[in-house]
């Protein structure tokens, strides 16, 4: 099916929403081959790396805040949803992560018959850029870098685990690496403790960089490295996603380290 826009049935949605937040995955850790710019330590076993599996899209928006209220209303009722800017000017909106194309047409289905979107499409795991053979762990950074770009200037606001602080950079963070294929954990905490220690010497595009932004925490902020010394984030509520370089003085003196999930 091609996707429509879903503006009709998202007052439905939103109305019928109850506030859930999504919470971090779980499953089997993708361990970084093996690099001589990576300091390699045990991960954490309650934070994991995964694949993408099958997902949903159920929205194509002209308007910004009609893809933003659909995610969070799909978010606040547990379906774990991101919108995203495409080459088009339009602004999709995709959820879930499912392990057969089965589960993710019940699901839509489920939506369909409650009237709470229009129609949809589901997007399979190799559709997306790691799960094709033919592209090297470089052209994957490329993508990841120039998904993150494709972000540049709009007003991300994500509802997450970190909505309450006003910052949803790990919000950008997922949607970017999940566009691409790969799953990372929802929280700035957990995405740290997931990946492969690199200094800041060694960063590659795609990796993330991490902050202390926030009295009492180590580490409560995160951005995607796109080359020299140029990261992108979402730097809080009410502000665009830009580009912020490592050598100024608030991130320098902030920084906690750097990780890295591909080779």
């Amino acid at each position: 099916m091609k996707v429509r826009s879903t503006e009709a049935g998202l007052v439905l949605l939103t109305a019928a929403a109850a506030a859930l937040l999504a919470g971090c995955r779980t499953g089997v850790l993708i361990a970084p081959p093996s690099s001589p710019h990576m300091t390699r330590y045990p991960p954490d076993p309650s934070v994991a790396v995964t694949r993408t599996g099958y997902t949903v899209q159920v929205g194509a928006f002209s308007v910004l805040d009609n893809a933003r209220r659909l995610a969070q209303a799909l978010n606040d009722i547990g379906l774990d949803a991101f919108y995203y800017p495409q080459t088009s000017g339009l602004y999709r909106v995709r959820f879930g992560d499912f392990p057969t194309r089965e589960a993710a047409v019940r699901e839509a289905e489920r939506l369909l018959r409650q009237n709470l979107v229009e129609d949809y499409f589901i997007v399979r795991p190799e559709d997306h850029p790691v799960h094709a053979l033919s592209l090297p762990g470089a052209g994957l950074r490329e993508k990841l870098a120039a998904t993150a770009a494709s972000f540049l200037g709009v007003e991300y606001a994500w509802g997450g685990t970190s909505r309450r602080e006003g910052v949803d950079c790990s919000g950008l963070v997922q949607a970017v690496y999940r566009l691409n294929g790969l799953n990372l954990p929802r929280s700035t905490t957990d995405q740290y403790l997931a990946g492969a220690k690199v200094t800041s010497r060694r960063l590659q595009k795609g990796d993330l960089v991490f902050f202390s932004t926030s009295t009492g925490r180590s580490v409560s902020h995160v951005g995607i490295y796109v080359g020299g010394n140029v990261f992108i984030h979402s730097p809080g509520t009410g502000q665009k996603v830009r580009e912020e370089s490592l050598e100024s003085p608030y991130f320098r003196d902030r920084f906690s380290g750097a990780r890295a999930y591909l080779d």
